[in-house]
């Protein structure tokens, strides 16, 4: 083995450690934390069968363990979404909340929402993810219109954000007619959070993200070829056309599950592929499929964390931390992309 190849080898493991470390790390402290502490010692009896406290073991089961699980999992599936898009469109600010897809689904669950809950029914976890994805795809249709009538990324990322105004704009006006009862949770889920989850909710979204993850994983080598150009990947005999309906239906499928459960939320689908390259140094998809993933789980329990304990007991929306953080680094990028086109 090379110089460069081992140290290749062993940056690519210590990312990793250290991905591993933050995710245990702040799940600790996403389970520890908020306006009631958790004792350590607390938190270990009840992973070990010792003795807890009746409270402890309350807020750790119903609320906090579920919340941080599925910021672990909507996180991941989030990033690994903005990946896919911006491996669609290479470009790297690409993703779910830029381009509108986010609140193409965001509309759709709402519909329903306010639909069945006009109606006297329960919205279960499928037909939510259904729904956001039906929303997610029609979206995701305006969008690649766009790209076979306007000239330059740039004009497609402003249409995008302009689907995303529209999309918006019709779920405020369809919520103003929803009984009050319901508008101030619609309201809230609309600005994007992962609080009220149940253990139901996180067994649905760890399904529905595993197998659409794998099948990720399993377009590695054709993801790989098709970064180095449409017709290099077809000369190595990728179906061009059925690998872009692939990468649509997946961005679409994950961006979707996310809107169903937590709202649309801003920047990650963005932020956290470039941070994952940065740290990696590489664009390898046999790398950056599982280093998307654990980097937007750990991005997403980090900026939950910071929504919920800064200003205590008052909640922050997660997409205005994700904001806070994630808008530098699109900066960055648009910043590096000038700079390297100069």
């Amino acid at each position: 083995m090379s110089t460069m190849a081992a140290k290749r080898r062993a940056r690519w493991t210590a990312g990793f450690v250290f991905l591993a470390i933050a995710l245990v790390v702040l799940l600790i402290l996403s389970i520890c934390l908020g306006s009631v502490r958790i004792p350590l010692e607390d938190l270990f009896a009840l992973f070990t069968g010792g003795e807890a406290s009746a409270l402890a073991k309350n807020i750790v089961v119903t609320t906090r363990a579920p919340r941080a699980l599925a910021a672990i999992i909507l996180g991941g599936a989030l990033a690994l979404a903005g990946y896919l898009l911006q491996t669609f469109f290479h470009n790297p600010i690409a993703g779910p909340f830029v381009l509108g897809i986010s609140s193409g689904a965001k509309l759709a669950v709402s519909v329903v929402m306010i639909l069945f809950l006009s109606w006297g029914l329960t919205v279960n976890s499928f037909t939510m993810i259904l729904a956001a994805f039906a929303g997610a795809m029609v979206s995701m249709a305006f969008v690649l219109w766009l790209s076979n009538h306007v000239q330059g990324m740039g004009m497609l990322i402003v249409g995008g954000v302009m689907i995303g105004y529209i999309c918006s704009a019709i779920t405020e006006f369809i919520v103003t007619f929803a009984d009050d009862a319901d508008i101030a949770n619609l309201h809230y889920w609309s600005q994007g959070s992962f609080s009220g989850i149940t253990w139901d909710n996180v067994w649905v979204m760890l399904i529905v993200v595993a197998v659409t993850t794998v099948f990720v994983f399993l377009l590695s080598k054709p993801i790989g070829a098709f970064q180095l150009g449409e017709n290099y990947a077809a000369s190595l005999g990728v179906n061009v056309k059925r690998f872009r309906v692939l990468l649509v239906l997946l961005s679409s499928f994950l961006a979707a599950t996310v809107t169903a459960f937590a709202g649309p939320i801003s920047f990650v689908g963005i932020a956290v592929p470039q941070l994952m390259k940065g740290l990696f140094k590489t664009a390898k998809p046999l790398l950056m499929v599982p280093a998307c993933f654990v980097g937007g789980s750990v991005f997403c329990l980090f900026c939950d964390l910071l929504a919920r304990i800064v200003f205590a007991p008052t909640e922050l929306s997660i997409s205005v931390v994700t904001a806070v953080f994630g808008a530098p680094v699109v900066i960055a990028v648009l910043i590096r992309r000038k700079r390297g086109g100069e």
